[in-house]
């Protein structure tokens, strides 16, 4: 089954791009997008090989989402995605952030490894190509805000 792949221009450099994505996803990522969905959670993306994706509620309950499988800063991010599913039902995102300038990235996003989820893969790679258009806007946002 064919991966989902996007890309788009942000304008800034791949640094800031991979920041906001990454140490700044609780600014941006929408609460809509989660486990729990409560006022007051926290969103992780620990840096390096190994950190784990998840949320944190304001009571201390964490739900795990992912883990960095490669991190090389700011050019790659690779991670294990199982937001509210099994681990061992898990995809995978690269995203590759390439200068373009000192002022302009292309982010290229693959979401791959759907055709291992056998008779669900077509309805979760469906459910992730919604979930990806209704995400963009936000990063995009927050890219647009500068520096938090």
């Amino acid at each position: 089954m064919a991966p989902l792949n996007m890309s788009f221009e942000v304008a800034c450099s791949a640094e800031h791009a991979f920041r906001v994505w990454t140490a700044d996803i609780d600014r941006w990522w929408p609460r809509d997008h989660t486990v729990s969905g409560q006022a007051g959670l926290k969103i992780v993306l620990e840096s390096g090989a190994g950190g784990r994706i998840y949320e944190r509620t304001s009571e201390g309950v964490e739900h795990e989402w992912g883990e960095v499988k490669i991190w090389n800063p700011p050019r790659q991010l690779v991670y294990l995605w199982y937001l509210r599913q099994d681990r061992a039902d898990a995809t995978e995102v690269e995203i590759n952030f390439v200068a373009q300038s000192n002022t302009a990235t292309r982010l290229e996003i693959e979401h791959r490894g759907w055709e291992r989820l056998g008779k669900t893969s077509d309805e979760r790679r469906a459910q992730n190509r919604g979930g990806w258009e209704s995400l963009m806007p936000h990063y995009l946002s927050a890219i647009e805000q500068g520096d938090s």
